[in-house]
Formats: structure tokens, sequence, C-alpha cells
């Protein structure tokens, strides 16, 4: 069965989200940045 999730993650990047699928025997066919917004940590800096 193929599925589509959208997951939203804070402090991670694509490979992070990624590596972490693929240790939990996810088998992930794509992963696709869709939307990354600032957040109010980023923007103060």
């Amino acid at each position: 069965m193929n599925s589509n999730f959208m997951v939203k993650v804070e402090d991670a990047k694509l490979p992070d989200v990624q590596k972490a699928l693929q240790q939990a025997g996810i088998k992930i066919r794509s992963i696709i940045e869709v939307y990354k917004e600032e957040t109010a940590k980023e923007e103060s800096k």
C-alpha cells in the first residue's frame, strides 16, 4: 500500500527526517519540502 503524509517538524532538516524514517523501517519513495516558515527564534537573530 502507498500512503502520503504531511509532517511538520521543528529543529530538523530533511536528511534528519529521512534518516529517522529509514531507521524506523519505513521505506521512503520521496520527500518534498512544501513550505518553510521562519520561527520567532530565527527572526530575532
